[in-house]
């Protein structure tokens, strides 16, 4: 045990027996894991800069850790999960998600957390344009908090790696010029199925398959890091599979990929900052090799 946080042999027992699924129950289970540690990393990273409004919409806004040093960082950003329809990017007294940005400023990065507009008011392709703004907002802002705005990585969740894609998709070639990476976490890109919720964001189902991003994240040449978690629900270990065996079909190699061990998909993200550093370090030296 670490800070009350359980082994990593304890952890993955308690992850086995929650199983695959989805649900509030799940998710305060999960959370509940890391509870101990995540509130002493809080204590130990506060927000350097809370609320900062990057467009005109009450979601629009971000927090930043990190960044007072005397050289420029690379800027990692965060886009939180929540199935499209909720999700907060948390703060001083609520560590989820928040954490991640503070596992960043750790890592040596400044790491920049965001809100996004949720479904059902705001519909496809709203999460992919709230990121272009937070993209162009840094481009222009980063360096007044320490971030070198030509080292920008992104890094999304669940819905919020769908939000990252469906950004890919939008800049298109513009893409390698605006960021330097996009780490993916458990997301949907297009090969499996609509599911009855997802169409409270995509809208009319006929359009759902033209408004994935699959072919833009297969074909995209910037460095991509793309993950799942061994116990994640199947339709999003499918998705990680297919997304692998077609960039490789394409390119004639895979990008960096983890299959995450003893984690389920509420745990890919609410684990990072603790002990357990399989992730965190993929992710640091990803930042690092996407920005020399």
């Amino acid at each position: 045990m670490t800070g009350g946080t359980p082994g990593r042999a304890e952890a993955r027992a308690a992850m086995a027996a929650l199983g695959q699924a989805l649900s509030p129950d799940v998710l305060q289970a999960v959370r509940a894991l890391y509870d101990a540690e995540q509130r002493q990393l809080a204590e130990a990273v506060p927000v350097a800069a809370a609320d900062l409004a990057y467009g005109p919409d009450a979601r629009h806004r971000l927090d930043i850790y990190g960044g007072a040093a005397h050289e420029l960082r690379p800027v990692l950003v965060f886009v939180h999960g929540g199935g499209f329809l909720k999700g907060d990017k948390g703060g001083v007294d609520n560590w989820q998600n928040a954490n991640v940005g503070r596992m960043a400023a750790a890592l040596g990065f400044v790491g920049v957390v965001i809100n996004y507009r949720l479904a059902p008011d705001h519909g496809w392709p709203a999460g992919a344009e709230d990121v272009a703004a937070v993209v162009a907002w840094l481009r222009e802002n980063a360096a007044q908090h320490g971030g070198d705005a030509a080292r920008i990585v992104l890094l999304g969740t669940s819905a919020g790696a769908v939000h990252v894609a469906g950004y890919l998709k939008a800049a298109g070639d513009k893409a390698p010029g605006a960021i330097r990476g996009a780490v993916l976490l458990s997301g949907l890109y297009g090969t499996t199925p609509l599911d009855e919720r997802d169409v409270l964001y995509y809208g009319d189902p006929a359009l759902y398959a033209a408004r994935m991003p699959r072919e833009a994240v297969v074909a995209t040449t910037l460095p991509l890091l793309i993950a799942c978690a061994e116990f994640d629900p199947p339709r999003f270990q499918r998705e990680f599979l297919d997304l692998l065996r077609d960039r490789l079909a394409l390119h004639g190699t895979m990008p960096r990929g983890v299959i995450l061990s003893g984690h389920n998909h509420y745990s890919m993200a609410m684990h990072l900052g603790t002990a357990d550093r399989r992730l965190a370090d993929e992710i640091g030296a990803f930042v690092r090799e996407c920005c020399a």
